[in-house]
């Protein structure tokens, strides 16, 4: 799927554009909650930019694809956006499809900032043509079975789908769990029907369930299968992967999906300017934006920084990640390299550890911050 290449606001600055290559999952199986969210806070920022006299008093301009969570898709629009001449790409949501696009970009020498997937090896050696603002998986996943530990669980189920996120994701908790005296049984569903699992769950006597598994399906049906076995009403049902943030999580789900936790990528309080794009962003979506807005948003805010100041050119965009030093939505954004992380990384990216509010579905407890 290709959208409309024009970008909001690009007719108020002069000259021919400035394209970005921008990859979002709109359609399923892709996660087209997330890709709607990433894509407005892409959209918002460029229109600022554009209104304050774009790059030099050139337009920005985003050149839409729709990766559908298709990782040969993904770099199928890699190589397109590379011929079309794009000064550098951005987006995705789905850690395995931008693994994709990031070593594609690698080869092909286009400097791609990933907004949005956590995935450590998002490539499968070091490159200078990528960095990302998400915080890594190993970082996120061993806060969060911290908190399982903090909170008491010791036998932990996960419900695991195929996948090299998932499994990464498992191998986190199980190496951080286990010297600490944890068990994680890992529970296979291609294989379990969700009221299968309501009995491993029961004859493994876990106390906590991860779901490890895709939005709706099969998370939704677990989750409604679980709450409903009432020798399972003692078990914390948790996502790391984040599944509960978005509205149509509350929708599937009503009250079961409450107090869930899982991680968010947003601080305890949102700078200035995120309070701000927050406003803006919430009438343009008509609910709350999630994290992954405002990581579309700080994603364009550094990519006009480094064009604005080392100019289009794509290999002095790769240069530049080590220099960049911006205020995002979120705080300042900074890339380093990171031990294990094969792309430039912003190392402060916030945190948190939420749930939804049993009393009021819409609202966020914040149950842990790193």
């Amino acid at each position: 799927m290709k959208t409309p290449s024009a970008s909001p606001g690009a007719e108020r600055a002069d000259g021919p554009s400035v394209p970005i290559g921008v990859l979002v999952p709109l359609t399923r199986p892709g996660w087209a909650a997330a890709g709607r969210h990433l894509l407005a806070g892409l959209e918002l920022a460029v229109g600022e930019v554009n209104d304050a006299g774009g790059i030099g008093g050139r337009p920005l301009e985003l050149l839409v694809r729709d990766t559908a969570a298709d990782p040969q898709r993904a770099a199928a629009a890699v190589e397109e956006l590379a011929g079309l001449g794009v000064a550098a790409l951005a987006g995705e949501y789905h850690s395995v499809v931008a693994g994709t696009a990031a070593t594609r970009a690698d080869v092909l020498g286009v400097p791609f900032l990933c907004s949005s997937a956590v995935l450590d090896a998002l490539t499968d050696q070091p490159t200078n043509w990528v960095a990302r603002l998400s915080p890594p998986q190993s970082r996120g996943w061993r806060l969060y079975a911290d908190h399982l530990r903090n909170t008491g669980h010791r036998r932990i189920a996960v419900a695991a789908q195929p996948s090299a996120y998932w499994a990464a994701g498992a191998r986190i908790l199980r190496d951080h769990l286990t010297p600490r005296g944890g068990t994680v049984i890992e529970l296979d569903m291609q294989v379990l029907t969700p009221t299968d699992l309501c009995d491993e769950l029961v004859d493994k006597r876990a106390t906590a369930l991860l779901l490890l598994v895709g939005h709706p399906e099969p998370a939704v049906p677990i989750v409604k299968a679980v709450r409903g076995d009432q020798r399972l009403t003692e078990i914390m049902i948790g996502a790391p992967a984040g599944q509960p943030e978005f509205a149509e999580w509350a929708t599937s789900l009503g009250g079961d999906g409450a107090a869930i936790p899982f991680l968010r990528y947003l601080p305890e309080r949102l700078s200035p300017l995120g309070e701000r794009v927050e406003t803006v962003l919430r009438e343009r979506l008509a609910e709350a934006p999630s994290f992954v807005a405002f990581e579309g948003y700080d994603t364009v805010t550094v990519l006009a920084d480094v064009l604005r100041t080392h100019g289009v050119d794509r290999e002095r965009t790769a240069e530049a990640w080590p220099h960049v030093a911006v205020e995002g939505t979120r705080g300042r954004i900074q890339f380093s390299r990171t031990p294990g992380i094969s792309v430039w990384q912003w190392t402060a990216a916030p945190i948190q550890i939420v749930d939804r509010d049993p009393t009021a579905l819409d609202r966020f407890r914040i149950l842990h911050t790193g």
